[in-house]
């Protein structure tokens, strides 16, 4: 006897999948961060925890404030390493919700940019969340990178 099972009588979850994503990624990224450096793991995970700055992203202070209301868009931080920008950029990708994407200047390519653009616009259109790229080292972009990244950062993507 043959029993057809229709996909209404069973429960299930559909799971987004996309090319970074498979079925492990949640445990790789417990693990990852399980294991991380010390500092990585003591690293301040709110704007509460941040600390320095505070003419800025004090309580009720103009990035902070825009900050928590997610009306942010495109910003640059300067600063000697050490300072917090990427502790900052991690805190805002957190607070908003958005996702969040980092790469290196220096390491990466024009693929890699328009790599992260269309991740950027699949989250988007998918789920409605907003990307942020970080980009360490920006001053250090070549004339190609920052060809390839200028038409976004203009149009708000």
């Amino acid at each position: 006897m043959v029993r057809t099972l229709h996909a209404t009588s069973l429960p299930c979850t559909i799971l987004p999948m996309n090319k970074s994503s498979d079925l492990f990624e949640a445990r790789r990224k417990e693990l990852t961060e399980k294991e991380a450096p010390l500092a990585a793991r003591m690293r301040p995970r709110t704007l509460d925890e941040f600390i320095g700055q505070a003419h800025i992203v004090g309580p009720g202070r103009l990035l902070r404030r825009a900050i928590q209301a997610d009306q942010l868009s495109s910003v640059i931080f300067y600063g000697p390493p050490g300072t917090g920008k990427t502790t900052l950029a991690r805190i805002i990708a957190n607070t908003t919700r958005a996702h969040f994407i980092a790469i290196n200047a220096v390491l990466a390519g024009v693929a890699d940019i328009r790599a992260a653009i269309a991740t950027a616009q699949e989250r988007r259109g998918q789920f409605g969340q907003r990307t942020i790229l970080f980009v360490d080292e920006v001053h250090r972009f070549n004339k190609a990178q920052q060809d390839a990244l200028l038409p976004w950062v203009e149009n708000g993507t």
